[in-house]
């Protein structure tokens, strides 16, 4: 009997058991399958707490819908009837101490429709200009990378980028635009932009064109009763066994045709394949011994915290039409984004009567704020937010989560990197892979496809 070992709970390594065991089992296969988790907890930066009728989440809190494997291994668990669409509403950015509503027509802060963007309050005269600029401007020269900054300041200028494009994408990879990856990150706006010129040309002609019936404003992210701990639970339950938690990985090193894993406690077992899904320091670590692996340059991460603050419905003054907001540097705010959970997820987040604010904080050039105290914190959220809402007294209680370097920054040639690692496992540890966040997209239908991938 061949055994396949995985090392890692996140929502990668539990992909990639149930697509395996079922893969084994349908198929008859002659495979013992492991999981090994480190910790007592599964589901990686998926974690969800419910309390007093609330359910909070201390990580994501939501999918994609247009992603679709996410969607899709829920039903294959059993839990499709349990996933929710988010409250649709008006999203804002802070820039100064003025929300301005997000321009209608644009995607992932690129302007798509000329009028809204024109009649924006997020922007000055000479700033819409530059922007359209993009229309004649030609293409750059081919490139292997670049930043995200550089290339959307050079097609849309830096009014744009800072007010509109880097606050949104901030909330997703947490870094500085002007270090991430163009190609590890948004490979496409570089191939629309080589093919038709013009960014915003490009995404006019592949976009498909908005209905002209007036309609209530879609969805766009999923998330399930209960929470997104529920994925991680029902995969864990269809796991059974195959799951090890408080199992850490010491090292792995060739032996034979297979591979010897050495645990913490000091056991040993061979293997004939891993999967690593673990982040990329920790595979470095595991793999130590081999040289190709330690010459690697290192993936740096960020740390991010989040507070949940509840409170009475009436205690928010200032009951803004929308669903939260996202911050540009341009503020004098500490916390990065909010959103007004009670809104995004009014079926499932709060109590009727209730409402639940979760404010983000941590972003480059302010990374010592995670390492301040509860107390701190939820000093920092209130103080801000009451520039905004005017909230009346005291949250009814807090929840403050802390991701220390968590959030894996694919800077300029992270793409190259990782095509160097997978070589050098392919010619000398075939059998050994890698999957996660910390490799080939971090958001959760990313890390879903690496999993299922894997299989």
């Amino acid at each position: 009997m061949k055994r396949i070992t995985i090392i890692g709970g996140g929502i990668t390594g539990l992909t990639a058991a149930y697509y395996l065991n079922k893969k084994i089992q349908e198929q008859g296969l002659n495979y013992q399958l492991q999981l090994l988790e480190a910790s007592k907890h599964l589901g990686g930066k998926i974690d969800t707490e419910r309390r007093e009728g609330y359910t909070i989440e201390r990580g994501p809190d939501s999918f994609l819908i247009r992603k679709q494997s996410a969607e899709r291994l829920a039903y294959d668990v059993g839990i499709g009837d349990k996933l929710v669409k988010n409250g649709t509403g008006k999203s804002y950015i802070l820039v100064g101490d003025d929300l301005h509503p997000m321009p209608q027509g644009s995607f992932m802060g690129i302007p798509t429709q000329v009028r809204p963007f024109l009649s924006s309050s997020l922007f000055s005269m000479s700033g819409k200009l530059r922007a359209g600029i993009d229309f004649i401007k030609p293409k750059g020269e081919p490139a292997e990378d670049q930043s995200l900054g550089k290339f959307f300041r050079r097609r849309l200028g830096d009014e744009v980028v800072e007010n509109l494009i880097e606050p949104l994408l901030s909330g997703i990879y947490a870094g500085d635009m002007d270090d991430l990856s163009l190609m590890a990150t948004f490979p496409n706006f570089y191939h629309l932009e080589q093919k038709y010129g013009s960014l915003i040309k490009g995404l006019q002609k592949t976009m498909p064109a908005p209905s002209p019936v007036a309609a209530k404003k879609r969805s766009m992210f999923y998330s399930i009763e209960g929470g997104l701990q529920t994925l991680v639970e029902a995969l864990a339950e269809s796991l059974g066994d195959i799951v090890s938690t408080q199992t850490a990985v010491e090292s792995i090193s060739k032996m034979g045709n297979g591979y010897q894993i050495r645990l913490q406690d000091g056991t040993e077992f061979l293997s004939d394949s891993v999967l690593i899904t673990t982040p990329y320091p920790v595979m470095k670590q595991m793999l130590r011994s081999y040289d190709f692996v330690t010459e690697l340059d290192d993936i740096r991460a960020t740390s991010v915290s989040n507070v949940a603050l509840a409170f009475d419905q009436s205690a928010v003054k200032n009951d803004i039409d929308g669903t939260g907001f996202v911050v540009s540097r341009n503020s004098n705010y500490r916390i990065t984004a909010c959103t007004w959970t009670h809104k995004k997820w009014p079926e499932t987040a709060a109590p009727e009567g209730k409402a639940l604010l979760r404010c983000y904080l941590g972003r480059p050039g302010d990374q010592e704020i995670v390492d301040l105290s509860d107390e701190a914190l939820e000093e920092i959220v209130l103080h801000d937010l009451n520039k905004i809402m005017k909230i009346e007294g005291n949250p009814l209680f807090s929840v403050v989560s802390r991701w220390k370097n968590a959030m894996p920054q694919y800077q300029i040639g992270h793409k190259q990197l990782i095509e160097k690692l997978e070589r050098g496992l392919s010619d000398q540890l075939p059998g050994v892979f890698t999957a996660g966040s910390s490799y080939r997209g971090i958001g959760i239908p990313d890390c879903i496809d690496q999993g299922g991938n894997s299989c």
